[in-house]
């Protein structure tokens, strides 16, 4: 049997680790952002994925692998900026709560992953990536709606649970590709 257990956590460990080494070069610039432009950019990366998916070749050599770690750094940085949104123009957040709210995020998402995979059994082991990938877009169209609608659902899962399930979708994704599965 796979420890997923371990194998979730080699994909959390190594996108923080760009995440740490992006925050080195940039700082939090990127909570200038509003969490709809962070949907935009997740919209942009699994759109990609797609397009390579359906054309079987890609032009710009950026691995897929990349992508769907920027998504899984997109999804926890979009649910930082829900909890703490910036306030006064004021875009640097300090690295100590940075990584808190990072690891507090990702720590709770693998939570609802494991509650998930023992009601599910780990169905996602015979999943598509390209199925991962539709089901990413579908949450992002989701997503959107809930944003034109102001945060509300009258009984669906809020944003928060959508951007979790896009985070474990890639991460899925990603253990999938480093066992040679596509």
């Amino acid at each position: 049997m796979k420890n997923t257990n371990a194998q979730y956590d080699e994909v959390i460990n190594q996108s923080r680790e760009i995440f740490r080494l992006k925050t080195t070069d940039y700082g939090t610039a990127w909570r200038i952002l509003r969490p709809s432009s962070l949907t935009d950019q997740i919209f942009i990366k699994a759109s990609r994925i797609r397009s390579i998916q359906e054309k079987g070749k890609m032009k710009v050599q950026e691995s897929i692998e990349g992508e769907f770690k920027a998504m899984v750094n997109y999804s926890l940085m979009a649910m930082i900026q829900l909890e703490i949104p910036v306030e006064d123009a004021n875009y640097e957040m300090p690295q100590d709560e940075l990584f808190k709210a990072y690891d507090n995020y990702a720590t709770s998402t693998k939570d609802l992953m494991l509650n998930k995979n023992h009601d599910y059994g780990e169905a996602w082991r015979d999943m598509r990536i390209s199925s991962m990938t539709d089901l990413i877009l579908m949450k992002l169209l989701r997503i959107k709606q809930i944003e034109e609608n102001d945060g509300q659902t009258l009984i669906s899962e809020g944003l928060v649970a959508n951007y979790q399930d896009i985070l474990n979708y890639s991460v899925f994704a990603l253990i999938l590709i480093s066992e040679g599965k596509n």
